[in-house]
């Protein structure tokens, strides 16, 4: 698997147990502060690296010491970063997370260059080379820029997938209707799916989106597990029973374990649960790189676990 993770990169700051901010200048003792790498396309890119995935990046971060420290995080986890953009006049988008004791995560969010991305920095040549293309964030760069990326990738023959970043109720469809023609596979959580569908039920909402064109919705909805709705129906795939510290970088582990899966040819049923088991196991601990495992001992983990339903 030679994939390319092109979109949103985040330097994530999180903060373990928060239960309220201090008033005034007061202060709080805490038991961790970390920084990771994040987002839909850098959060993605770290479990499809511990999966065994060959991993390029693609983004725009600025030329700040925040953007310094994302891509040494990224070429510690073995990330190509040499298509990751670098901007002299915009930030590296950043967010603070404080944690709650359990694991709910509020946010402080910089956009930062992310807005940026564009035609003229994408590694076209390179792109038509890869085997699996994960396009995260796609809204932020607009449709019509992210259907022209996903288009030169079916193209040739590059497997697409599209992850969203924006909250339900900030989505409309008009920001997706023209790249889901160009998409294997779609990966939002519920609250998307209803926000960017328009409708008001969950599989009314990803049939909306296989009419496009879409190739298979795998919808991800927290400790309730993932539904896969394709043309011929639908099946639920549960979570996995497990002591949450952190939800952060779990939907991007999930599609970092789904997209591995299909690549190594199992039944998207399959890949669900191998997704499944590396959201579990990022879940664990604090960050979107949390878990120092491999491929056989996600596979592992998902044999030997108990599912919550």
């Amino acid at each position: 698997m030679k994939v390319v993770t092109m979109g949103v990169h985040v330097l994530d700051v999180l903060v373990r147990p928060v239960e309220e901010i201090p008033e005034g200048q007061g202060a709080t003792l805490v038991e961790d502060i970390r920084m990771t790498a994040a987002g839909t396309a850098a959060g993605t890119a770290l479990t499809l690296a511990k999966l065994g995935a060959e991993v390029r990046t693609a983004g725009a971060i600025g030329t700040d010491p925040t953007g310094d420290m994302l891509l040494q995080l990224l070429e510690r986890a073995g990330i190509d970063t040499e298509f990751v953009v670098r901007r002299i006049d915009t930030a590296t988008s950043a967010t603070v997370l404080p944690i709650r004791p359990n694991g709910d995560r509020p946010s402080l969010h910089l956009l930062g260059a992310n807005l940026t991305y564009g035609l003229d920095d994408v590694p076209w040549d390179e792109l038509a080379e890869a085997t699996h293309l994960h396009l995260g964030g796609p809204e932020l760069i607009g449709a019509e820029v992210a259907a022209r990326i996903l288009a030169h990738a079916k193209e040739h023959g590059v497997v697409t997938s599209v992850d969203l970043l924006a909250p339900g109720e900030l989505g409309t469809y008009d920001q997706i209707e023209p790249l889901l023609p160009y998409v294997d596979f779609l990966l939002p959580n519920d609250d998307q799916v209803l926000g960017f569908s328009e409708e008001t039920d969950l599989v009314t909402g990803a049939k909306k989106f296989l009419a496009a064109g879409v190739g298979l919705v795998a919808v991800t909805r927290g400790g309730e597990g993932a539904l896969l709705v394709t043309p011929e129906g639908t099946e639920t795939v549960p979570a996995f029973e497990v002591e949450v510290v952190d939800t952060t970088g779990c939907g991007d582990a999930f599609s970092a374990g789904f997209l591995r899966g299909i690549s190594l040819g199992r039944t998207p049923r399959e890949a669900a649960v191998l997704g499944s088991a590396a959201a579990a196991l990022v879940a664990q601990g604090l960050g979107s790189d949390h878990g120092d495992f491999d491929l056989p001992e996600a596979d592992e983990f998902a044999m030997t676990h108990k599912t919550r339903s």
